[in-house]
């Protein structure tokens, strides 16, 4: 498959497949990056039907690990806006693939957007949910959060400023959507993702053998299917 490496205003790209009036915006999960193993499936799948696909790194991944720049809801959004006026100079027609906190973001970016469709693998819906679970994990109060600003953990560091912005801004999706979830997720709890897919009248597959990191052999076989069968 033709593979094209470009930059979009500072962003690493990659845009796989030929040209076509149709295309996939692809954004990449936490810990991850444009050519991740799901965007290459996607990739690979969307191109069969016809479409291109434009994949790119969010900020502290794949080539942007030196930046100086958080990856946050506001410069996320700021990147996405980038792509997407990239995107539709090169494509009339625009879908969007969001995996995980790229599925986030992007719901965030995009809300006002118009797409033929979205395809979410274990989405993050509810970003305060995420952020109210690590501080119980790691016994740390709103007040206290409140008052240092900013606080390291093992796993992540929690910033009062990102909490308040996640607070105050929602999730608000009306775009035709499919979701693929793994029911042994621990991230993303069951009934989150079952709340948002019926609040935004999305189609959504369970694999109770998924993971919220869909990567074993059989989970990606999984996603390659699923995609087949959503993809318009």
């Amino acid at each position: 498959m033709k593979k094209q490496c470009l930059m979009i205003e500072g962003i690493p790209a990659v845009l796989w497949g030929e040209a076509s009036d149709e295309l996939f915006i692809a954004v990449h999960g936490d810990q991850s990056n444009k050519e991740d193993k799901v965007i290459a499936i996607l990739a690979e799948e969307a191109t069969a039907k016809g479409y291109q696909t434009l994949s790119f790194d969010l900020p502290e991944h794949g080539e942007r690990k030196e930046e100086n720049r958080l990856r946050n809801v506001p410069s996320c959004i700021e990147d996405l806006s980038k792509i997407m006026g990239y995107a539709r100079t090169i494509s009339e027609d625009i879908s969007l693939f969001g995996c995980s906190l790229g599925a986030y973001f992007s719901m965030m970016a995009y809300g006002s957007d118009l797409l033929l469709q979205a395809l979410f693998l274990s989405p993050v819906v509810d970003m305060r949910r995420i952020i109210e679970n690590m501080m119980i994990c790691f016994d740390v109060s709103k007040e206290r959060l409140e008052r240092e600003k900013e606080i390291s953990t093992s796993v992540k560091t929690l910033y009062w400023d990102y909490y308040q912005y996640v607070t105050r801004h929602p999730v608000l999706w009306d775009k035709p959507t499919a979701i693929l979830y793994g029911r042994q997720d621990t991230l993303c709890e069951y009934e989150y993702i079952k709340k948002f897919a019926d609040y935004a009248h999305a189609d959504w597959t369970v694999m109770e053998d998924g993971e919220h990191f869909f990567h074993t052999d059989a989970q990606l076989s999984f996603f390659r299917e699923w995609l087949g069968k959503v993809m318009n």
